[in-house]
């Protein structure tokens, strides 16, 4: 008869096997074998042969059972010749909040069929195999650990990171119930892994892990068991798992996620772990059947993530929660995925496919048959080589979802393409498709259905509801952009631009041909931009325009970018005569639109002859002249000029909402015509803007137009529910807190940080602003100090914990 040690191989085991005979049966071992172990324990077995080996304590018999005391909360280590417990009797560890590592050194594998409880942390190892039985219960205050890989005694008295290891063919197996009220809950075998049984763990996680030599590791934010070394060992879970984290985990081995009555696997998170799941066996194999959930402790869904060599999905296969990210060498989407997919998109759960080519797979994504789904759930598509919708094949979504085809998802340009032979419906749909290819790659749109009556949404900068973009993964793909300037462009990695110091970057359009596409940023950046070029001076471009865009036409949208550089006119080639500059970061000019920038560098204007230090030159931190749109933008550069400043757009006829400026704006030059903390000269429209970078005025001088404030240096246009908070050095005419000159509309909710300016007037000529909009810097801490700004859930503005003055509520979610 074969022990309970369940040495033989475990047998692959179908979708419909999820019975707890049936996942006995399938590591090799038969209900016969599993009755004659129960009545062998059942006869009164207590563990024997109790002894420490590390720390102190004492073992003492009682009535049916074993008491364990362990003082002071320390840890411990207890070698026994067995350790099983009977169907009638318990074992209970009094060890504080302290640990006890149980090693069994005997031959026999734990059968625990009765009650096993711990105050703090319990480890049972047994390379025999440790198995809790129908009528086993384990509960625990801290952690439970059952495990055939053994541990240094050293290491575990130590606390911290523990490294198991072990070649044992045993497995670990529960079919009662384990539990720990305060901890977390950890089932490690090289071999098999399998819980056909109850596993609680509501403020920790529940791992189930198989490996040679695994990490065991404290965190409170990811899982805490990392295979280390691969056994080829399978994970079952046919039972239930409820814990604020989740984690199965083979590895090279496989996964076996089985149905059962209801959902199996839930994970729901605390306040300091979010809903997370974790179905791992990145060089073997995932089934998936049955529904698994994640949602966080305010009830929004959480994550699942299956990392799989292969993947497999059983007809009720689905996932509840706020995003599914599933990564695979290559995946086609054939009719149990499309099922498995579309169930997850339709309850609520944004997926996302990526592709990773490991294995010597092509890295490609097929699909091969319909998906469809309802509601506001996204799918993203991002494969390392290709993605191909196939003849007869459809995706659609009636409702709010997006879909993003993703080629090359690695940005290396290996001519990665969107292949449309089917259909991509989104005539029902009020959200947007985009497929993303290589400059080097293709883009075939086949069938494509729009909405007739789709609007963008507010701040997106989307303009049309399906849009295909052209990667942009180099330096030479960003200059490549200049080759066709109404084409559409999508970051597709973050670019080290450090090169461009050598070799400054030409800005691409200009005055005549400036850029009308889009570029959309996907939330990544551009690090180290030396922005310069060769420039001709020409009288119909009376000011050179610097940036990494020479000029932005209104029809020209910018959006999600960070930009990192230098802005400075000494690295301009090619100059005639003494001209000045528009300069900033971003772009020299914007007549188009601008969302959700931010840059961070340095801008600097200096007129090449040194002996005519003049300057006319506009300068700022996003851009030098704005004639369009700033939405959600900001800018963190330091601004030097000896023309008109700002610490994000030098000049403004148009439109600034939502953004701030945080850079030092520095005004210098024989002309020197000031600065503002935001913009310089405004004849548009600013609104819920701010500014808290410093402005200063080292070469201001009698009889000169120098001088600015802390928002900006004039105003003509209209300034709206913004502030300022930036020191102001300002020799002649002492600090302003708004405005030196205000000849437009400055309303009353207009404010200015007394205290950090170093203001006591908000304007110096021209029409005033009312004194009480001068606040000390524990009024700009407060909300009621500010006027008609919303500071609810779904308001403008946000006053964070400890700030010392509002912030932009969309600054919260980045």
């Amino acid at each position: 008869m074969t022990r309970p040690g369940l040495s033989r191989p475990p047998r692959r085991i179908p979708h419909r096997q999820h019975s707890a005979g049936r996942i006995w049966l399938a590591i090799g071992i038969s209900l016969a074998e599993l009755y004659s172990m129960q009545l062998a324990c059942a006869g009164g077995v207590l563990p024997t042969g109790g002894r420490y080996v590390a720390g102190t304590g004492t073992i003492v018999g009682a009535s049916n059972g074993l008491v364990i005391t362990q003082p002071g909360s320390t840890r411990g280590v207890i070698d026994w010749n067995s350790f099983s417990i009977g169907g009638n009797n318990s074992v209970t560890f009094n060890n504080g909040t302290g640990a006890t590592l149980n090693r069994v050194t005997g031959g026999s594998p734990s059968a625990i069929l009765g009650r096993l409880s711990a105050t703090g942390s319990l480890y049972v190892i047994n390379p025999q195999g440790v198995v809790v039985g129908p009528s086993g219960t384990v509960t625990t205050g801290g952690r439970f650990v059952a495990s055939t890989l053994d541990a240094r005694d050293s290491a575990f008295m130590n606390g911290g990171a523990l490294i198991l290891s072990g070649n044992s063919d045993a497995s670990v197996i529960n079919l009662g119930k384990i539990g720990s009220t305060g901890g977390d809950i950890f089932l490690i075998s090289r071999r098999a892994v399998i819980n056909a049984g109850t596993i609680t763990a509501p403020n920790g996680t529940a791992e189930l892990a198989a490996g040679e030599q695994v990490l065991l590791q404290d965190s409170a934010s990811s899982k805490q068991v990392l295979v280390q070394t691969g056994s080829k060992g399978t994970v079952v879970n046919g039972g239930s798992i409820a814990a604020a984290q989740i984690s199965l985990q083979a590895a090279d081995g496989n996964v076996f996620a089985l149905a059962g009555g209801g959902t199996r696997i839930r994970a729901t998170g605390t306040a300091n772990r979010d809903g997370h799941v974790w179905l791992v066996a990145d060089r073997g194999r995932v089934e998936q059947s049955g529904v698994i959930m994640a949602t966080n402790a305010d009830g929004r869904g959480g994550t699942v993530d299956t990392d799989a060599a292969q993947t497999a999905f059983g007809a009720t296969a689905a996932v509840h929660a706020g995003e599914w990210n599933l990564s695979t060498p290559a995946f086609t989407i054939d009719q149990s995925a499309a099922r498995a997919l579309g169930g997850s998109l339709n309850s609520g759960t944004s997926v996302a496919v990526t592709t990773t080519h490991a294995t010597g797979a092509t890295g490609d994504i097929g699909v091969a048959s319909n998906l469809s789904w309802s509601g506001p759930a996204s799918l993203t598509l991002a494969a390392y080589r290709d993605v191909s919708i196939g003849s007869g094949a459809k995706i659609a979504n009636q409702g709010a979802g997006n879909l993003s085809l993703r080629a090359d998802a690695t940005g290396i340009n290996n001519d990665g393409s969107v292949t449309n032979h089917g259909t991509l419906d989104w005539s029902k749909s009020t959200g947007t498709l985009s497929a993303f290819y290589d400059m080097n790659g293709s883009y075939v749109a086949g069938t494509q259905l729009s909405n007739a009556a789709w609007v963008p949404p507010a701040f997106s900068g989307l303009v049309k509801q399906i849009t295909a973009y052209k990667l942009v993964n180099s330096v030479t793909d960003l200059t490549n952009v200049a080759k066709d300037l109404s084409g559409n462009y999508a970051l597709g990695r973050n670019i080290d631009a450090s090169a461009t110091s050598s070799s400054p970057f030409a800005p691409i359009g200009n005055v005549d041909t400036p850029f009308t596409g889009q570029f959309d940023g996907q939330g990544k950046a551009i690090a180290s931009l030396t922005l310069g070029g060769y420039l001709v001076y020409a009288d119909d471009q009376p000011q050179p325009l610097v940036g990494m865009f020479g000029a932005i036409g209104t029809q020209g949208v910018v959006r999600n970018l960070g930009i990192s550089g230098t802005a400075n006119s000494a690295n301009v080639s090619g100059l005639v005569g003494f001209p000045s500059f528009d300069m900033g970061i971003l772009a020299g000019l914007n007549n188009g639109t601008v969302v959700r920038v931010n840059t961070a560098g340095t801008v600097a204007t200096r007129n090449p002859s040194a002996s005519l230090p003049v300057d006319f030159s506009i300068a700022g931190g996003l851009v030098g002249v704005n004639a369009g749109s700033i939405l959600r933008s900001s800018s963190s550069a330091d601004v030097s000029s000896g023309g008109v400043l700002g610490g994000l757009a030098g000049a403004n006829s148009g439109l600034v909402s939502q953004s701030f400026a945080t850079g030092a704006v520095a005004s210098s030059g024989y002309v020197a015509r000031g600065g503002g903390g935001l913009v310089g000269s405004n004849s548009g429209t600013i609104s819920q803007s701010y500014a808290t970078g410093s402005t200063s005025f080292p070469g201001c001088r009698a009889g000169s137009q120098c001088g600015g404030a802390a928002l900006v240096v004039d105003n003509s246009g209209t300034i709206t529910q913004s502030f300022a908070t930036g020191p102001v050095n300002q020799p002649l005419y002492g600090p302003i807190g708004i405005a030196r000159s205000n000849s437009g509309t400055i309303t009353n909710d207009v404010y200015w940080d007394t205290n950090t300016t170093g203001a006591t007037i908000g304007v110096k000529y021209g029409t005033p602003i009312p004194a009480a909009n001068e606040l000390t810097t524990a009024q700009m801490s407060t909300p009621a100090s500010f006027v008609g700004y919303d500071f609810g859930p779904t308001g403008v503005w946000a006053m964070p914990a400890g700030a010392t003055h509002p912030v932009l509520r969309w600054q919260l979610a980045q």
